[in-house]
């Protein structure tokens, strides 16, 4: 099969299309054929070796830890899946190998994708949604009522917070600029603070909830806007240690564990409206190293989706 590996660690140009042997199903595995996968972040950073412990194996090895596709087989254990089902997962990083034509992933990290939304749109949801999910209702346990700061609400993790927060009944305080400005606030934020002109400290008061997917001042800044005992959660960078307790408040860096469960809660409310992905742009597999200069570079708005096989 066709799958995009990288031998060493280094820059884009490290990514390599090879012909690589299938990869083989345990009992309690499943075999996607795999239509779609979408580029994170963290694949850069995997990719770059600033991350490379995540692998727990050394190259070669095939990165991608986002998709959707078909089930051809599963393992002797598998209940809940059989083939022919069209699904999406968010494997253990241990594991990952999501840029190929096929990759094998534990039953308890897949579920039946979303039905009204395409393969594509399907494979930009779930490690970016689990996080969001993460931060704002397991670990945030975000409440109606409530009021939640969210920076990059126009990212792929940011905008599926607001969303989850609005539909929870907070009100809705978002960072964002340019077009991601009107974005925001279309996916149902109440205040959207353009970062650019003005200090969001200024703006926000009295939070409950501050979701951080950026860290450094603007991580700092946040302490101030929290209200007593109020939490921050961080997605990106671990705030220092003693920094919340100073503050009077408490705080989370948080990693995001697949899970079955979730993708299914998400999956409803996809299909529900209540939630959507944002797609910038779809490439083909073999477009990886340009979509992870894209990535780097700032030049991607919304999720790079890769295209791999048929539907």
């Amino acid at each position: 099969m066709k799958a995009i590996r990288i031998h060493e660690f280094g820059g884009p140009e490290v990514l390599r299309l090879d012909d690589v042997e299938m990869p083989e199903a345990g009992p309690s595995d499943v075999l996607i054929r795999v239509v779609a996968a979408s580029v994170n972040p963290i694949d850069c950073k995997i990719r770059s070796g600033s991350m490379k412990g995540a692998l727990r194996r050394p190259p070669p090895v095939v990165i991608g830890w986002d998709a959707a596709g078909i089930v051809e087989s599963v393992g002797a254990t598998v209940t809940r899946l059989k083939p022919g089902d069209a699904v999406y997962t968010y494997p253990e990083f241990s594991r990952g190998g999501t840029y190929a034509e096929h990759v094998t992933v534990n039953e308890s990290q897949v579920a039946l994708k979303p039905k009204t939304i395409s393969f594509a749109a399907a494979a930009a949801l779930p490690m970016a949604a689990q996080a969001a999910w993460t931060a704002v209702v397991s670990v945030g346990e975000l409440a109606a009522g409530q009021t939640i700061l969210i920076h990059g609400a126009a990212g792929a993790l940011g905008s599926i917070a607001v969303q989850l927060a609005h539909h929870r009944g907070a009100r809705v305080i978002a960072t964002a600029s340019g077009d991601g400005i009107d974005l925001v606030r279309s996916l149902g934020a109440d205040e959207v603070i353009d970062y650019k002109t003005t200090p969001f400290a200024e703006v926000a008061k009295m939070v409950d909830l501050v979701v951080d997917t950026i860290g450094g001042p603007t991580q700092e800044a946040s302490w101030s806007v929290l209200k007593p005992g109020g939490m921050l959660v961080a997605t990106a960078v671990p705030p220092p240690p003693d920094r919340a307790t100073a503050a009077g408040v408490r705080s989370s860096f948080i990693f995001t564990v697949p899970s079955s469960t979730v993708l299914d809660q998400l999956a409803a409310m996809v299909d529900a409206g209540l939630i959507r992905p944002l797609i910038g742009r779809e490439m083909a597999l073999e477009e990886a190293a340009r979509a992870h200069s894209m990535v780097e570079t700032g030049l991607a708005k919304g999720k790079i989706v890769l295209h791999v096989g048929k539907p």
